[in-house]
This record gives structure tokens, C-alpha cells and sequence, in this order.
């Protein structure tokens, strides 16, 4: 079921002839003429049924005996068909706040989770006749697509050093992705999903303690690896200076005890204490 617009009336003119019909029907019932007054009135409840307020970003869907009629979305007032059914649904842009849900990655590390949804109805026959309660279903297809999205990503790529996107270094990716999949999932119900965010990411607190020291244990590994390539190409420009300009000459032992004081000053975490050599170069 799409939908599809319904041709309406301006009401204002309606509603002028129905308030004329009023007076009439009040004018009929003081000079006890009750036919006049009563048909006026009659007609002038029927006109009045037909009409409809429709605010901007709002539209009324009109069914007639159980079938659908059509959508009417023109602001104002309106006037169809006094028979047919009216009920207003919202086209406005809504927001989602997704609660933090607790799911494993693509790793099987437990992790809490959380997205925000901006979503407005696109469709509102589908809205309304697909689905039983559309912001229900919403909500619930918002969550079962957020456990769907961490459980087929890492969530940082030192668990899984190949994979090109992960939950957290991989923001802009991952919710691409997640807008991706709500609107396929939510296409039935109407529904058009304009942004999709995660919101919150963490790991569970009870592996959150041994991931943090995982983490700095990395990163202390990585700085080291950076000082100690750093240590090597100064020993490297140390050595090829000395022996450019001549200032002295080293036999392999004299240069193996430089290249060794060198990196314990330059890699070492604490200052080191020179010690001055007071004799000769081989004493």
C-alpha cells in the first residue's frame, strides 16, 4: 500500500454555509417551524463533519468504510467527504535516543552501545495499514539494527588488525552504515531515517579494566619503537659525522661501546650522569 493524495475543498467556504445553516435552523425552531430547523441543522452537521485543521508538516489519511481514500497534506482548512474517516499523523522530523544496549563485537568482547535517530514518516498510508504501531516499531528496529552493526564490526582494529572499519576509529563509516541499514529495515513501515549516530561506545565495565591496560601497554610499546628509531638514526648521523670530518677514528670494539652509551642516553626513561674519562681513550 503507497500512498496517494486526496483531492479536498476549501473549508472556509463550508464552514460559512454551515454556520448560515445554523442560524436558519435557529431561526426555523423560534417560529416553530421544526422542519426548517431541523433540516438546517442536519445539513449544517454534516458540512461541519467534513472538515479538517491541518497544520504545516501535518497530513490527515481518509478511509471510507475500511478502504483507504487517500492522504490529504494542503494546510489549512480542508473539507472532504463527511463519511470518510479522519486521523492526523505527524510528518515532522523526530528523534530517537536509543537506550545503551550491551552486545558482543565482532570479537565476542561485551560492549555497551548506544545511537540517536532522526527519522520523519515519508509514507503515511504504509505508516498507518503496514505496520501496527509505527513508532514502536521504530524503536525496535532502530535497537535490533544497532546489535546487528557491532556485532559484524570490531570495536578498534587492535582486535582485528585487517578489518577496514571498526566501532571506534571508524565514526563516519559506521554510521553510514547504520543509516544504511535502518532505512532498509524501516522502508516497510514508511519511514525515512535522515541521520544515524552512535551515540555511546564503551566496553563493558567488566572488561573495561583490562582493555584500558591493554591499551596503554600499546601505546607504550608504540612509543618506545618510535625512540628507539629515533635513537638509532642520531647513533647512525653520530658515527658517519665523526668519521666525515675526521675527528677521531674508532676501531669496531671503541664503536660498538658508542653506539651502546648512546642508546642508553637517548632511550633511557631518567637522566644519565655523564662520567668524564680522565686518561687516555683506551684507559
Amino acid at each position: 500500500m503507497n500512498e496517494k493524495n486526496l483531492t479536498s475543498l476549501s473549508g472556509y467556504v463550508l464552514l460559512l454555509i454551515a454556520l448560515i445553516l445554523l442560524g436558519v435552523s435557529a431561526y426555523g425552531f423560534f417560529l416553530r417551524a421544526f422542519w426548517l430547523g431541523g433540516l438546517s441543522f442536519f445539513v449544517s452537521m454534516i458540512l461541519m463533519s467534513g472538515l479538517a485543521v491541518i497544520n504545516p508538516k501535518e497530513a490527515v489519511v481518509t478511509t471510507f468504510f475500511g478502504d483507504y481514500t487517500g492522504t490529504m497534506k494542503q494546510t489549512g482548512l480542508r473539507w472532504v467527504n463527511p463519511l470518510y474517516s479522519k486521523k492526523k499523523i505527524s510528518l515532522r522530523a523526530r528523534n530517537l535516543n536509543g537506550q545503551t544496549l550491551k552486545v558482543n563485537d565482532k570479537m565476542g568482547n561485551p560492549i555497551e552501545i548506544a545511537a540517536v535517530v532522526v527519522w520523519q514518516v515519508a509514507d503515511s498510508a504504509k505508516a498507518l495499514f503496514e505496520v501496527d504501531d509505527y513508532t514502536l516499531f521504530v524503536q525496535i528496529q532502530s535497537e535490533a539494527a544497532v546489535r546487528h552493526l557491532a556485532s559484524t564490526c570490531a570495536y578498534d582494529s587492535m582486535e582485528d588488525e585487517d578489518a577496514p572499519v571498526t566501532l571506534r576509529d571508524s565514526t563516519g563509516q559506521i554510521n553510514i552504515l547504520l543509516e544504511r541499514e535502518l532505512n532498509e529495515r524501516l522502508e516497510r513501515a514508511g519511514v525515512d531515517v535522515l541521520e544515524a549516530r552512535i551515540s555511546h561506545l564503551a566496553y563493558a565495565p567488566e572488561i573495561a579494566g583490562a582493555m584500558l591496560q591493554r591499551q596503554q601497554a600499546t601505546a607504550v610499546v608504540s612509543a618506545r619503537k618510535q625512540i628507539v628509531e629515533g635513537a638509532v638514526g642520531m647513533v647512525e648521523m653520530a658515527l658517519a659525522r665523526l668519521a666525515e670530518k675526521g675527528v677521531v677514528h674508532l676501531d669496531e670494539e671503541r664503536k660498538a661501546a658508542m653506539v651502546s652509551n648512546l642508546l642508553v642516553v637517548l632511550c633511557g626513561e631518567k637522566s644519565v650522569s655523564p662520567v668524564v674519562n680522565a686518561g687516555t681513550l683506551y684507559n
